[in-house]
């Protein structure tokens, strides 16, 4: 089926596969941008001022899909003002994909126009299910799961604020599930801010009205004066539906503190209990200002098998209230103490697995990541021999990872941003779409490895060993690939094997 993407048309799902002008309005049916053709397959969704749409790229084998934005602004007359202020908006949203939109868990930018009276931006589908259609599908999430939830998401959340972006829209529709690897992925950017971005002057109909969704976003985020910690509070918000299948709007609120009161809907422990209470703080003074802050107190956290022997639920109507945030009573430190206790067998367990500097094994991290963990930021892995691993959207931000051999091994969209790959064994490996920036890759060998939509910009690629590589539509500089070894097998950004021909 074809989709018309006119607004006005009144019948915009009624066109053949291969229509070229819509049967009910008489609209061209493909768009069309400096020689990609686009064909939309049906509406996603449809807002105040645009739509998404489901497409397909006509000009490409296979007709890979893709996700298109239409931004319609309220004035279709390109010299008014609010044409104009629409125009910056959608520039702005665009330039901060590009900056940021290469992590592994981020949906990417493919391409952005104007067609006027309209504008376009096209980006990567993800296919599978947002985390709201997973609660209406199969049920709410338990303590374990939330915790699991939040360890994943958090790291991204960081990401966006250490590159100076805040969300503004996190919620269960804008976080889908991939199919291909179960993986999180943050999407919607329609909302993002620069910190430090100034309003635009004009009081226009764009910028007149607080950007969020209703339940979601913090106090501060509606009196349009949002920060890091907006986007946490929206995770907490978050994590409320996933634990009860409840927008946070139809929860009480307290009308004098303006706090949800979520507890008795649900059980989880009381130390988790008030994780969540701090990510909801309606007063900024009380709420986690950064991602890695709830991380931590996560880390603290009793694991399933003390939730499920000695974690208590959630206070409910007529318990005893909880103590404010940061303190903590006698009854809790002596809990804590169990649960260190009752952890220290596994932790011995652990570090025997690993060599006696508490270095992670090879047999260590495939068993972990089996069991579905992710994230290995910061570890120690020198020498490791992962041959042939498959370790899909893996973490390893910041690792010590010189001399590994990741020989033939998939590590498809897994971020080794700032890690230390040098004389790493890499040939063969599946890198498609790695983020590898500012990742020192001195001497690793990377013959022969699929560097496609790989993010390589900053990278340290002084006597690496790129022949044979495939690096098409790779984000990498000719000065990186003066640095590196080529040859006649190279497959250069442009898709044209050789070192000699140009980006």
């Amino acid at each position: 089926m074809s989709y018309c993407f006119n607004p006005a048309c009144t019948r915009p799902g009624q066109n053949p596969e291969d229509a070229k002008v819509c049967q009910a309005c008489g609209s061209e049916l493909l768009l069309r941008n400096q020689g990609r053709v686009y064909r939309m397959k049906k509406c996603l969704g449809q807002g105040g001022f645009g739509a998404t749409f489901l497409a397909a790229e006509e000009n490409l084998p296979g007709r890979p899909l893709c996700v298109i934005k239409q931004l319609r602004p309220p004035i279709n007359d390109p010299n008014n003002h609010v044409y104009a202020m629409a125009r910056e908006l959608f520039e702005r949203e665009a330039a901060i994909l590009g900056r940021i939109g290469n992590h592994p868990k981020l949906a990417s930018l493919r391409d952005y126009f104007e067609q006027a009276p309209w504008f376009y931006m096209v980006q990567e589908y993800v296919e599978g299910k947002t985390l709201q259609m997973q609660v209406r599908e199969a049920g709410t999430y338990d303590e374990q799961a939330l915790k699991d939830f939040l360890k994943e998401i958090l790291p991204v959340l960081q990401y966006l604020h250490d590159n100076g972006t805040i969300h503004r829209d996190i919620k269960p529709a804008n976080i889908m599930r991939r199919s291909l690897d179960n993986a999180l992925i943050l999407i919607d950017f329609g909302a993002v801010k620069e910190v430090g971005e100034t309003p635009m002057g004009g009081g226009g109909e764009l910028t007149q009205y607080a950007i969020g969704t209703a339940g979601y976003a913090p106090p501060e985020q509606l009196a349009m004066r949002p920060v890091y910690a907006s986007d946490i509070y929206a995770l907490g918000a978050t994590s409320l539906f996933l634990l009860t299948g409840k927008a946070p709007k139809d929860l009480t609120t307290d009308p004098m503190t303006g706090e949800i009161q979520w507890r008795q809907y649900v059980r989880v422990s009381d130390s988790f209990a008030q994780v969540l209470d701090r990510m909801l703080a309606p007063d900024l003074k009380q709420r986690y200002t950064q991602a890695g802050a709830v991380l931590r107190a996560l880390e603290l956290e009793p694991s399933r098998g003390e939730v499920a022997q000695g974690g208590r639920p959630a206070g409910r109507a007529g318990a005893p209230e909880t103590p404010p945030v940061g303190e903590v009573t006698q009854g809790q430190v002596g809990r804590m103490a169990d649960a260190i206790r009752a952890r220290r067998p596994r932790m011995e367990k652990s570090e025997a697995l690993g060599t006696s500097s508490g270095r992670m094994t090879s047999s260590r991290l495939k068993s972990e990541y089996i069991k579905g963990k992710r994230d290995f930021a910061g570890q120690d892995m020198r020498g490791l021999d992962l041959q042939s691993a498959n370790l899909t959207g893996i973490v390893l931000h910041d690792g010590l990872l010189s001399q590994v051999n990741f020989q033939d091994a998939v590590l498809e969209s897994a971020n080794l941003g700032r890690a230390n790959l040098q004389k790493a064994k890499l040939a063969g490996a599946n890198l498609h779409r790695a983020y590898l920036s500012f990742a020192d890759l001195e001497g690793a060998d990377l013959r022969n490895a699929d560097l496609t939509e790989a993010y390589l910009r900053n990278a340290n690629l002084r006597e690496a060993n790129l022949c044979g590589a495939d690096l098409t539509g790779a984000l990498i500089s000719n000065e990186q690939l003066s640095a590196a070894r080529t040859n006649w097998a190279t497959i250069m950004p442009s898709g044209r094997k050789g070192s000699w021909w140009p980006l």
